[in-house]
């Protein structure tokens, strides 16, 4: 335990991978300003490091990589081939992370894991708080995609003793941070474990209504183009409704959706592929409704979406319960079919206000506020249980403000 009043706290922190940029390193870049808001940050570790620019503060923190490191992976895809060494390579960090405490003491552990980095042990004595967005998706719930072929043969040799690995791990963890509801309930069916509900941060300053701008009669979908996000739902719900949709995105599924639209490909179903930032809200701010059809852990869009005051119809299931209010700010479908979706785009609610007001739910503030008070209450209560976690950071949330336009 320590007075956090007294002296300035020193962290270390755990991330899966450090080879791309997407919404699980924006979360370790929100935890990483927070805990330098809080404390120091003594070191990074991570299985594998490609040497990208992910930050500024990420990129000034010192880094410890894993045996994996060594290994030449070429494309960062081919990282989950060596799923059978991820155990090995956590162990050996955890006894790194053993050693340096010896010159560099720490006071609390904090991993962000989609994967394999919340097995990584503290040292003795220190408490370790993990940012769950999913407990190993690939091993936990094998996909058709998954399963194909010499992938998916690995995955079912070495799935079980990974899982039972994982399960065993999880008490090297004081507590789990889950990032949805959703998510909080796999943490549960994984490893038996609770977990306090702290959603990612969104950039709710930049997502933001414009009052000048004109809304059009089209549908949006953003995403990868990849199986599970469902676009092809979207493109059947389109067609069928004789709705113009417009994809944001690229991927592996392009030419299939392409072959998907058939006639109405460039006549009422367009591809724009990845467009920056500013050119997603604009979209945002100008369509009619976004459709989210697939399974999300959480689902950064649909709040973006939100933030602009575009309303969302989202598949009943997964991060959308959380993000998401029928009737409010977008609309709900059950059973994944075109029918289903243009009949939830029949009834979804046109009250931009609602929906950014919503979303300030998820805001920068919000995360920062939020976790700040949770890793305050750890430092000072290491063996504190859930529910004092949840009064501790909820007590503090902040008070929405009121609408900006921008």
């Amino acid at each position: 335990m320590i007075d956090a009043a007294s002296r300035q706290p020193a962290f270390a922190l755990g991330h899966d991978w450090l080879c791309t940029n997407r919404g699980g390193e924006a979360v370790l870049d929100a935890i990483a300003q927070t805990l330098a808001q809080t404390g120091s940050i003594n070191r990074l570790y991570t299985m594998t490091d490609s040497g990208i620019s992910l930050s500024e503060q990420i990129d000034t923190l010192p880094r410890t990589t894993s045996m994996l490191q060594r290994i030449p992976m070429g494309p960062t895809s081919l990282r989950r081939w060596l799923f059978p060494l991820y155990p090995s390579a956590i162990d050996r960090l955890s006894r790194t992370l053993a050693s340096n405490q010896n010159q560099s003491a720490i006071d609390l552990l904090v991993t962000t894991s989609s994967c394999a980095i919340k097995g990584l042990a503290p040292p003795r004595g220190i408490a370790h708080v993990c940012f769950c967005h999913s407990p190993a998706r690939y091993a936990w719930a094998l996909s058709e995609n998954d399963s194909q072929g010499l992938k998916g043969v690995g995955l079912k040799l070495f799935g079980k003793r990974f899982c039972a690995w994982d399960r065993k791990t999880a008490a090297h963890v004081t507590h789990f941070v889950a990032n949805s509801s959703h998510i909080a309930r796999r943490i549960r069916a994984c490893y038996d474990r609770p977990s306090i509900v702290i959603h990612p941060p969104v950039n709710t300053e930049f997502y933001s209504i414009d009052p000048d701008a004109v809304r059009q009669p089209i549908w949006l979908a953003v995403g990868a183009l990849e199986p599970y996000k469902r676009f092809d739902l979207a493109i059947a719900a389109a067609k069928l409704a004789g709705a113009q949709l417009h994809i944001v995105g690229g991927g592996t599924q392009r030419k299939q959706l392409q072959i998907l639209a058939g006639d109405a490909l460039e006549k009422s179903i367009f591809f724009l592929g990845r467009v920056s930032d500013e050119q997603l809200r604009t979209l945002y701010r100008t369509c009619q409704l976004l459709v989210f059809p697939q399974v999300e852990d959480f689902g950064i869009i649909a709040v973006e979406a939100q933030a602009c005051g575009l309303p969302v119809v989202a598949r009943a299931q997964g991060g959308a319960l959380d993000t998401v209010i029928h009737a409010q700010t977008g609309a709900f479908f059950d059973d994944p079919t075109p029918q289903a979706i243009v009949q939830a785009c029949k009834v979804v609610p046109n009250d931009a206000q609602a929906c950014a007001a919503h979303a300030q739910r998820f805001s920068a503030e919000t995360f920062n506020t939020r976790f700040k008070a949770l890793i305050t209450k750890v430092l000072a209560d290491p063996e504190c249980d859930e529910s004092e976690l949840v009064q501790a950071s909820d007590s503090c949330t902040p008070t929405m403000r009121p609408m900006k336009s921008s």
